[in-house]
Parts: C-alpha cells; sequence; structure tokens
C-alpha cells in the first residue's frame, strides 16, 4: 500500500504532462492541416541536394 503513495503522484504528473503537451499543440496550430500531412507523407518527392 505504501506504493501508492509514491505512484500516484507520478500518474498525476505524467497525467499533467500530457495534457499540457496536448494543449501546446493545440496553440501552436499542429492540429489545423491533417490532410495535407497525409498527402505529403504519399508523395514521392526527392530531394534537390544531390
Amino acid at each position: 500500500m505504501t506504493v501508492l503513495i509514491y505512484l500516484l503522484p507520478v500518474a498525476l504528473f505524467l497525467g499533467l504532462l500530457g495534457l499540457a503537451a496536448f494543449l501546446w499543440c493545440l496553440k501552436h496550430h499542429q492540429y489545423e492541416d491533417l490532410q495535407g500531412a497525409a498527402y505529403r507523407a504519399l508523395t514521392d518527392d526527392e530531394p534537390d541536394g544531390n
């Protein structure tokens, strides 16, 4: 039972850290163009720097 004293704050901290990362992504418009990212993954363009 004493392990819960350590695990509960760690779990809460990691949950809040994940929430903060998600909110940061929303604030910096990371989820704006999901279709464009999907199409860019399918293209087979070679970089120009030989």
